[in-house]
């Protein structure tokens, strides 16, 4: 099934029919995490909800790239503290030791909810020569000015030369006055409340610092993204996306600072997914309202009844547009986790069900309403990724399933071809594009994680004795299963393909 895929796109406020910049190929780039603490569910429903983005292109026969960072520097707090030094701090560890155990805990969390690896996933303090490039640049075209070693962006003059700043967010000058949260203890050196740091000055305490030609000191936040999208992605790309909160000011800078260095903005379509809710309230730790993605699993918290387990709270998180705001209740995961189990068990009952139950004719009478739900579901999700609705098509096909099982006058009414559609097409949604997979429990998670590490490290043992045959012979074996390692600077990491 081929229907034309709109895509709503935050910088136009409008569907717009989706065309890539060079046909049949795709550069995304998705903003990941700052890597000083777990990860919470926040997070993890903006990175599922793009994970089903990315399988559906896929799906649509695109070859793409997609790219998704990991901020391991210069994402301040509101007291101006860097959030990786803070985290080192309180975990009495070198920032870099901080990045690592929670960049670790990151992609421990992804593959619990059975998500695709980005195709490149770079991290902020690795692309220190490509930020320290583009404040040159930036510098260069006149849009930025140096006070004390620190480098900031110019906003008025921006604003001058190309009209566009708060074009992303909807933001006026007048609203920009605000404080754009990324150098909170310099704001005298600034020209105009609006104006933001690109490059900081480190100061004595500051543990992360590099040589630059304005002075021993480190990249202002929004600044990694510009950089390395552009690096991997070229100045101009397809998709960018994140969470609602990161529209400003993460990703107006982000916009401003690529026409600064480049002369023009660097995505054509601009996706935010919403936020999550708790019990109908934003989440807040000082309210005693949140909910980690652990305590969902264990069921430890006063917000809910029982234990509800990762592929049930994947389940939850389809429920709502990934443009809409999503209420964790109680009542709301229940529902979820009731769903979830006639999904699973219509699954069983497609791979049991024989192909002779039904009709061997090329045409029968039931067949034109099984194309038409099949249709109505890739219709769904070409109107800007709808897997609410397309799950909601999903339920007839689940009753379609029931019925067949149960009344063979009604398995006779759909042909063979049909049904073959009929289970292709369940297969594919659940499975490929929205990663539901097989319930596992948690000690099954443990063995496998444990069994996995001692596998890398036989094979990091046999790469160190250059018995590069047998190292080959691992990562092809695991491949074949559907496991794949990555190895990196950092290590080897697996995954599931």
């Amino acid at each position: 099934m081929d229907s034309q895929l709109k895509i709503y796109n935050s910088l136009s406020r409008e569907k717009e029919i989706f065309i890539p910049i060079q046909e049949g190929k795709i550069g995304m780039y998705v903003c990941g995490p700052t890597v000083y603490n777990d990860v919470h569910l926040g997070n993890c429903r903006t990175f599922v909800s793009f994970d089903i983005i990315y399988r559906y292109l896929l799906h649509k026969g695109y070859k793409i790239r997609y790219v998704r960072n990991i901020t391991d520097v210069g994402h301040l707090l509101d007291d101006g503290e860097d959030r990786m030094s803070k985290g080192a701090r309180i975990d009495q560890l070198e920032p870099m030791e901080v990045a690592q155990k929670y960049t670790n805990g990151f992609h421990h969390m992804m593959r619990i909810f059975n998500t695709l690896s980005p195709n490149i996933e770079p991290r902020a303090t690795g692309h220190i020569p490509e930020q320290i490039e583009m404040v040159q640049s930036i510098l260069d075209n006149g849009l930025a000015y140096i006070v004390a070693g620190s480098v900031y962006f110019n906003t008025l003059k921006f604003i001058e030369k190309y009209n566009s700043y708060g074009k992303l967010s909807g933001r006026i000058v007048e609203d920009l006055m605000v404080e754009t949260r990324d150098d909170l203890k310099n704001q005298d050196e600034k020209r105009h409340p609006s104006d933001f740091a690109i490059w900081i000055k480190a100061s004595d305490e500051h543990i992360m610092r590099w040589n630059s030609p304005w002075s021993v000191g480190f990249p202002g936040w929004h600044l990694e993204c510009s950089a390395m999208s552009t690096k991997y992605l070229g100045e101009t790309f397809d998709i960018h996306g994140g969470g609602n909160d990161l529209k400003f000011p993460h990703h107006e800078n982000e916009v401003a600072q690529n026409m600064g260095a480049c002369g023009h903005a660097p995505a054509r379509y601009w996706l935010h997914t919403n936020m999550l809710l708790l019990n109908g309230k934003k989440m807040s730790k000082s309210d005693g309202n949140t909910i980690s993605p652990q305590e969902l699993f264990a069921g430890q918290s006063e917000h809910i009844s029982k234990a509800y387990s990762p592929m049930i709270v994947k389940f939850f998180m389809l429920q709502a547009h990934y443009r809409s705001s999503l209420d964790i209740t109680d009542e709301a995961l229940i529902a979820a986790e009731i769903n979830f189990k006639k999904f699973m068990e219509a699954l069983k009952i497609l791979d049991n069900l024989s192909l002779d139950l039904f009709n061997n004719a090329d045409s029968a009478p039931k067949d034109k309403e099984v194309e038409s739900i099949i249709q109505n579901i890739y219709s769904a999700m070409d109107d800007d990724f709808n897997v609410p609705l397309a799950i909601s098509e999903m339920h007839q096909l689940i009753s379609y399933i029931n019925q067949s099982k149960n009344n063979a006058e009604f398995a006779k009414q759909i042909s063979q071809a049909s049904w073959l559609n009929l289970k292709e097409c369940y297969n594919t949604f659940l499975i490929q594009i929205f990663g539901i997979a097989e319930e596992s429990s948690e000690s099954d998670q443990v063995v496998t994680d444990g069994l996995m590490n001692l596998i890398i490290e036989l094979r990091k043992d046999v790469r160190e004795r250059k018995d590069w045959s047998s190292s080959d012979k691992i990562r092809d074996s695991l491949k074949e299963i559907g496991i794949q390692l990555k190895d990196g600077k950092e290590g080897t990491e697996w995954g599931k393909i």
